[in-house]
C-alpha cells in the first residue's frame, strides 16, 4: 500500500519513512502531558518500579485541566505532577499560570507533529 499525503509530507521532514504504523513519525520529543494524563502515567512508571526517568529533558508537565483546582482531588493530581518533577528533575515542569494549555505549548514549542495531537 502506498503512502498518504501526510506519511509523505512527514516522511520529508523526519528524514525517514513514516507511516500510521510508528507512534512518533519524527526524532525529537515526547508529547506533553497534562494533569488528566499525567497521573495516569505516574501511576504506571512507578508500579514498574523504576529509579529514573530516560531522559529528563523528553518530558513536558503542563497542568492545565484542573488547574486552577476547582477540588482536593485536582489539586492533588496536580501535586502528583509536581513532586513527580521535583524527584526526577523533570526540566520542562511549567507550573500552573506560566504556560497555558498544553495543546498550545506543544503546538509553539515544537513538541507536537502534524497529526499527532
Amino acid at each position: 500500500m502506498g503512502m498518504t499525503l501526510t506519511e509523505k509530507i512527514l516522511s520529508r521532514h523526519a528524514g525517514r519513512s513514516a507511516s500510521r504504523r510508528r507512534a512518533d513519525p519524527g526524532e525529537g520529543r515526547s508529547r506533553p502531558r497534562n494533569d488528566v494524563t499525567s497521573p495516569i502515567a505516574i501511576q504506571a512508571f512507578r508500579s514498574l518500579g523504576a529509579g529514573a526517568v530516560f531522559d529528563r529533558e523528553r518530558i513536558a508537565l503542563v497542568p492545565d485541566h484542573f488547574a486552577p483546582n476547582k477540588d482536593i482531588k485536582s489539586a492533588e493530581q496536580v501535586k502528583m505532577m509536581r513532586g513527580f518533577a521535583k524527584e526526577f528533575g523533570i526540566v520542562n515542569y511549567f507550573e500552573v499560570g506560566v504556560w497555558g494549555s498544553s495543546t498550545s505549548f506543544s503546538r509553539t514549542r515544537g513538541w507536537s507533529f502534524p497529526a499527532t495531537s
